[in-house]
């Protein structure tokens, strides 16, 4: 008999938080699950770690790549065409979840019809597991309360401006849906592949938002995501996720494209490197029309929004 939930862990090099790890999700309340553990050819302890839990029942694969392949969502598109269950977690190696994720997330998802997505509420930990910052999200003192959003209307309001679902390791999502992104662009990307995932995830049904702390966010001081702001390496691909969105057939008000496109260009102006700077000018014209004439429109929406209490901001927006 099928699981109902695929728990996949894809693991680089955090052998010193697998334990933890796989404790959280073998612990969950709910069990009718199978855990697929994925490693990306460690250098350290990992697999050994690994082949500590190969007999566990709920274990139902452990795969080692020889080779590692530099993009942690390939790792995630593996888990997904291995995974039976209708639902589907990836439980990032060095995170941590609540005993009852996986209970509250699937009580959401049975609430309500056509679910793509169900997200939790997370915080930040340091690596000693350490509460470094609390309620990361933008839900405030709407907390403990669970909100569903037509997929379409949360893209609009809250997915095109940023990658609003910002750890996978808080997510449950459906397979089948999943299963329809194996050509993605997401899966050649390094950097902004989480936003593109969720963004053609999210056109396929509704988003439940559970507005509970339920996951653990651990931060690094050197991070993927940190580098490929500096580099600008990240940016173009933010660039391109906020392309696809567009030229999809949600619609996006011009008004709304333009303070889009001035929050790229002050990420640009802030890129060390003149020549990749100047490439990334070129890059945003060339995909999205973007220029300076953007920057001044975003300059004075900051000043402008307390004068107009109706005029379009990124917050006010994400509140509707």
């Amino acid at each position: 008999m099928k699981p109902v939930v695929s728990v996949v862990i894809p693991n680089y090099n955090y052998g010193r938080y697998l334990d933890q790890r796989i404790q959280t999700v073998l612990n969950q309340s709910y069990q009718d699950f199978e855990l697929i553990l994925l490693d990306d050819a460690s250098t350290d302890n990992s697999i050994d770690i690994l082949q500590k839990y190969k007999n566990d029942k709920h274990v139902s694969h452990v795969v080692v790549n020889e080779r590692n392949t530099g993009s942690p969502f390939q790792q995630w598109m593996k888990g997904i065409l291995l995974a039976e269950g209708e639902w589907v977690w990836i439980a990032e190696a060095d995170d941590v979840s609540e005993p009852t994720f996986l209970e509250d997330c699937l009580r959401a998802v049975h609430s309500y019809q056509d679910v793509s997505i169900c997200m939790v509420g997370s915080d930040y930990i340091d690596g000693n597991g350490n509460v470094i910052r609390q309620n990361v999200d933008y839900w405030g003192k709407n907390n403990m309360k669970t909100v569903t959003f037509s997929g379409r209307e949360y893209i609009r309001h809250k997915l095109y401006w940023h990658c609003c679902i910002m750890n996978a390791s808080g997510v449950l999502f459906k397979r089948e849906q999943a299963l329809n992104l194996q050509n993605s662009i997401f899966l050649t990307m390094r950097y902004s592949g989480d936003w593109m995932f969720w963004f053609e995830m999210a056109k396929q049904g509704f988003v439940v938002e559970v507005r509970k702390t339920l996951n653990h966010f651990r931060q690094h001081e050197a991070k993927v995501s940190v580098e490929g702001i500096s580099t600008g390496n990240r940016i173009r691909e933010d660039i391109d996720v906020v392309s696809s969105i567009e030229q999809s057939d949600i619609i996006i008000g011009k008004y709304k494209r333009k303070l889009a496109r001035g929050m790229l260009y002050r990420k640009i102006k802030k890129v060390g490197n003149i020549q990749k700077r100047n490439e990334l000018f070129l890059y945003l014209k060339e995909k999205l029309g973007g220029d300076k004439s953007d920057l001044s429109v975003l300059h004075w929406n900051q000043y402008l929004q307390y004068l107009c209490p109706f005029l379009v901001t990124m917050k006010r927006d994400r509140k509707k």
